[in-house]
Parts: structure tokens; sequence; C-alpha cells
């Protein structure tokens, strides 16, 4: 029980830690930032429910005011911003990924993991981000899809790295990959 605790605890501090890496806001509002590399691997290691409640921890602190997104940005005026879809799609998307990769213990790291990060970190953040847009900004839903295509190629990268990081860590340290260790 305690060293599940720290591992949620940990992941929820690396990803609020990887928005110290600089930001860019995009002109509708929503930043560009690392922290959803924290989401997609929090998933990818520690599984569905720990990953889930590890991004989990990080948006209840969040809401609480504590400074803990990219450009240390904290409070609930966030939920009803451009991003706070986003940031309700993270811990559903962490959940996703960690699923994924209970259930394909057996394929190859990297890919696995590269698909687990696409469909979690990506589509299943991205839906609750795009509904969540489209109620702040009030804007056609085709011209929102539309403008969050610019964080797709920047997401698709960070997948990358957690297919590459998830891959060596099942070479040199797997039983540190808790979602493959059932």
């Amino acid at each position: 029980m305690e060293r599940n605790i720290a591992y949620i605890a940990l992941f929820a501090a690396f990803t609020a830690a990887l928005g110290f890496i600089p930001i860019i806001t995009l002109a509708f509002g929503v930043p560009i930032t690392a922290q959803t590399l924290g989401v997609m691997l929090g998933g990818c290691i520690l599984g569905s429910w720990r990953g889930g409640l590890a991004s989990l921890l990080l948006i209840v602190l969040i809401a609480l005011g504590v400074p803990l997104l990219a450009g240390g940005r904290g409070g609930l005026g966030l939920f009803f911003s451009p991003s706070g879809g986003f940031l309700i799609g993270w811990p559903i998307g962490a959940f996703a990924c960690g699923l994924i990769m209970e259930r394909f213990r057996t394929t190859h790291p990297f890919a696995i993991s590269l698909i687990a990060s696409v469909i979690g970190g990506i589509i299943v953040v991205y839906i609750p981000g795009i509904f969540g847009m489209y109620l702040v900004l009030e804007q056609p839903l085709v011209q929102i899809i539309y403008s969050i295509m610019v964080f797709v190629p920047g997401d698709l990268i960070k997948a990358i790295i957690s297919g590459l990081i998830i891959m060596l860590l099942c070479k040199y340290r797997p039983e540190s990959v808790i979602s493959r260790n059932g």
C-alpha cells in the first residue's frame, strides 16, 4: 500500500516537474507543454489505476491552487479556461495508457507503449479537451478540431519518447514497469 502511494505521488511530482520545460501558449489560450509526457509515462509505467490516480492527484492539487502547471499556474479557474478539458482528460488518458499496457503485456514494449501513448495520452485526452474548448470558446466544433491540430506533431513526439523510455526500462529495469509485471 505504501509503495503504491509513493509511486502515485512520484509520478504526480514528475508530471508537475515537466512543467518547468518552457511552454508555448497558442493564440486561443491553450499552452503546449511537456506535461502530457508525464501523463503517458505515468499510465504506461504504473498501470491503469496508479497512473490515473497520479494524474488525478496532480489535478486536485492544481484545483486547490498549487501552481503545478507549466508557467506556474494553478487554481480552480483553469478548469473553466480553454485548457480545462485537457486537464480533466489527463487522469482518464493515464488510465487508458495503463489499461492498454496491462492488456498487452507480451507485446513488444516500444510498440505497445507507443500505441498506448497515442490512444490514451493523445486521443483520450483530446476528447474532453475539444469539448472543453467548445464550451469555453463558443466556436464551431470543426474550427476547434482544426485549431488543435497544431498539438498533434508535438504529442506524437512525446508518444515516441514515451515508447523509447518504456523500451529501455523493460530492457534494463523490467521490474520498474509495473504495468507489465501483472
